[in-house]
């Protein structure tokens, strides 16, 4: 059976593949198969989805899904779904966060089949068995390219051993997160441990995301987190919170545009830490 996966939108993870599609289907040349699949990861993209649904359900019969429809993944398949390189080892999360969705999607941390790639995507890898993640980092240290854990890691759950293993790694960059005031301590403490092993701020290697925008922040108190984020050894990377139909509060696109680009963010930690000098 050969099925179309259309997304609503472009991201750096979507697969380049002839059966991939992003949008509305060529009108010319509209593709040959027997199924279509319509993959959805953020619910404010749901609307365009069900629009596509419509445009699509005269080539083939069509299905909707993916994380923002509620339902728990399962085992992760290689390139289908993402770019290949991209990859899922384990799903869900033992947290409950009040803003994410993984752990009422997902449920508890559950260990996957692991496959090749160089891009961890893991909702929490580090809550994984040692067992587990060891044969991650031996996976890692078999790729070509430059790795990156983008999925993050959880500050609080992060080990001398865990260090040792990702210094070994040919380490593009890791993101740790800040979302709560009770991520803060744990942050300094994974700063300290990182940069005893010679991960420190001025390699970018280590970045940490920061939540900005959700209901009752405001600039003033964001810039002060964003800051807090460098000064415990992390390039910060705002990112903006949204409700479950993407609105965002005004100014904020703007606010978070200036700390997610990596070469503004650069320039702002260069001046922190010659004014701390």
């Amino acid at each position: 059976m050969t099925i179309a996966k259309v997304f609503p939108r472009q991201t750096r993870a979507t697969p380049i593949d002839s059966l991939s599609f992003v949008g509305e289907p060529y009108t010319l040349f509209p593709p040959e198969v027997d199924r279509i699949h319509i993959s959805v990861s953020f619910t404010w993209d749901i609307p365009e989805a069900e629009r596509l649904e419509k445009e699509w359900r005269v080539i083939a019969p069509v299905k909707i899904d993916g994380p923002a429809m509620g339902k728990p993944s399962g085992n992760f398949v290689p390139g289908k779904y993402l770019k290949p390189g991209y990859v899922i080892t384990s799903r869900g999360c033992n947290n409950k966060c009040w803003f994410c969705s993984v752990w009422k999607r997902e449920g508890r941390i559950r260990e996957l089949p692991i496959t090749e790639g160089h891009n961890i995507l893991d909702d929490n890898l580090l809550q994984c068995s040692d067992s587990h993640i060891k044969t991650v980092f031996k996976m890692l240290n078999q790729q070509k390219e430059r790795i990156e854990f983008t999925g993050g890691l959880e500050a609080a759950l992060l080990k001398e051993w865990h260090v040792i293993e990702l210094q070994k790694l040919r380490l593009k960059q890791m993101f740790f997160a800040y979302d709560n005031h009770s991520d803060y301590e744990p942050l300094i403490e994974a700063g300290k441990l990182l940069s005893r092993y010679g991960i420190t701020i001025n390699t970018h290697k280590a970045r940490c995301y920061v939540l900005v925008g959700y209901s009752k922040d405001t600039f003033e108190r964001a810039e002060t987190r964003l800051y807090k984020t460098i000064a415990a050894g992390f390039m910060p990377m705002a990112m903006l919170y949204k409700n479950n139909k993407g609105i965002v509060e005004d100014g904020w696109r703007k606010f978070q545009r200036e700390w997610a680009r990596p070469h503004i963010v650069a320039t702002k930690i260069r001046k922190y830490i010659e004014n701390v000098a």
